[in-house]
């Protein structure tokens, strides 16, 4: 019977404890302090244009959307949102941040969000991304970094959206992506990016959007789209391409892709108007400025020129090697008749003889 009540004991305080904990967050969440703008039912606390040059230190945990955008940060240390860990928005965009140390964003497990737009940033450690394993949407526009190494986005595995535009950008290091086979939107607009090699693009097998308007890119290596099995859209606007290579966009290997390629230096030649031709003949790939780049390709008379000489080149060269063929055939009747004569000589020589 003592054993019976005691079983009994226990699953009632089994019951009660859940219920004593959640009034005693619901009391602390009551009593708690903040330095910002704060709002419990939200669950957000609005920071921004407060001057604040080190993070704040009374913040209510519960918290899930911090916003510190327009203040004056300059560095974020290891493990400062360590009080407020069900961060899942976080706004630090429009700042001084120069540096971000190893594990400054530690602990913060369900973070979908997070805004570095609009700082000092000129290079990123491998650890920065340690505990931002959740991660969607990082966004490092407008700031200063100059390229990206294979250790840049080492943790963020859940990535689908990076935002690098408007940064100083000249070199992407092998497997820079590498890590981040979800991604599906990277943005590289107005940087000084030249060239793009092979494997830079390895992993990327999701990645729907590649947006690299606005950069100086005069070349691309012919394989480095062709892991891109997702793409949709391919913005290559504004930079410094004078050739195409059809092997470089046949390469692509998905139903329908939009390659964009207005506002390049291209030379209207015949191989231009060679490599479009096929490109709009594959019906999987779309030029949606084809007449801008190429108004009335019926117009580029040089190529019927070009066809005119090669079919004459051809002609003469296939009636050189006829009539070559027609002389040594001859030659070698010439030779057989006087072969026979003489053979037919000897023979009569030899009967006189006899």
């Amino acid at each position: 019977m003592t054993d019976t009540k005691l079983r009994t004991s226990r699953m009632h305080l089994l019951f009660i404890l859940p219920l004593v904990l959640e009034v005693q967050s619901i009391s602390m969440n009551h009593n708690f302090t903040c330095d910002c703008s704060c709002h419990m039912e939200l669950k957000s606390a609005n920071c921004t244009n407060s001057n604040f040059s080190r993070l704040p230190i009374a913040l209510p945990p519960f918290t899930e959307q911090l916003d510190l955008s327009h203040n004056n940060l300059s560095a974020i240390q290891p493990r400062a949102f360590q009080t407020t860990r069900r961060l899942r928005v976080l706004f630090l965009n429009d700042n001084a941040i120069y540096m971000l140390a190893d594990g400054a964003f530690y602990l913060l497990e369900d973070l979908l969000r997070l805004d570095l737009s609009r700082n000092r940033i000129s290079s990123l450690s491998e650890g920065f991304s340690q505990g931002l394993s959740s991660l969607r949407d990082l966004s490092l526009a407008e700031n200063r970094l100059t390229s990206l190494n294979s250790s840049c986005f080492v943790h963020l595995d859940s990535l689908q959206r990076l935002n690098l535009s408007n940064n100083a950008i000249e070199t992407i290091k092998m497997r820079a992506f590498g890590s981040m086979s979800t991604l599906r939107q990277i943005h590289l607009a107005w940087n000084n990016i030249t060239v793009l090699k092979n494997g830079i693009f390895s992993m990327l097998r999701n990645l729907e959007i590649l947006n690299l308007h606005h950069n100086r890119i005069d070349s691309l290596d012919v394989g480095v789209l062709s892991p891109l099995t997702s793409l949709a859209l391919l913005d290559l606007t504004n930079n410094s391409l004078s050739t195409i290579q059809f092997k470089t966009f046949l390469s692509l290997n998905t139903y329908s892709t939009h390659i964009m390629l207005e506002n390049n230096p291209l030379k209207r030649d015949c191989d231009l108007q060679r490599v479009l031709r096929k490109l709009c003949n594959v019906k999987r790939l779309f030029l949606d400025d084809y007449n801008e780049i190429c108004p009335n390709l019926d117009e580029l008379d040089p190529c019927i020129g070009e066809m005119v000489t090669v079919l004459v080149i051809t002609v003469t060269v296939v009636i050189t090697v006829v009539a070559a063929i027609v002389m040594a055939e001859k030659k070698r009747g010439k030779r057989n008749k006087e072969k026979h004569w003489t053979e037919a000589s000897e023979l009569s020589c030899a009967s006189q003889l006899n």
